[in-house]
């Protein structure tokens, strides 16, 4: 049998190319998430083994997000005030 005239037809033994295909894999991976990973719209990796885990981590990172945003109640106006009230007063009078 005739060697393969390029080191390109050779053939690799399969767990090399299970290796190499991995190496790929993740490089491609990485660069994904290097690529679109931001500031404002972050990537998380959460080991997902364990459910428990799972939903802690995303708990945590949940929290953290929502603390950052400093939400708080509208303040409403006198004006705003009326029309609420004249609008519960109309529902009221529906029933």
């Amino acid at each position: 049998m005739a060697e393969p005239k390029s080191v390109a037809a050779r053939p690799f033994p399969a767990p090399h190319l299970r290796v190499r295909a991995w190496d790929d894999y993740t490089a491609a991976y990485e660069d994904a998430l290097s690529a679109t990973s931001t500031r404002w719209a972050p990537w998380y990796v959460v080991p997902a083994d364990h459910k428990w885990v799972t939903r802690a981590v995303v708990a945590g990172v949940m929290t953290s997000a929502i603390r950052v945003l400093d939400l708080r109640y509208p303040e409403v106006t006198e004006d705003g005030r009326r029309q609420l009230d004249e609008a519960r007063r109309k529902l009221e009078e529906e029933e």
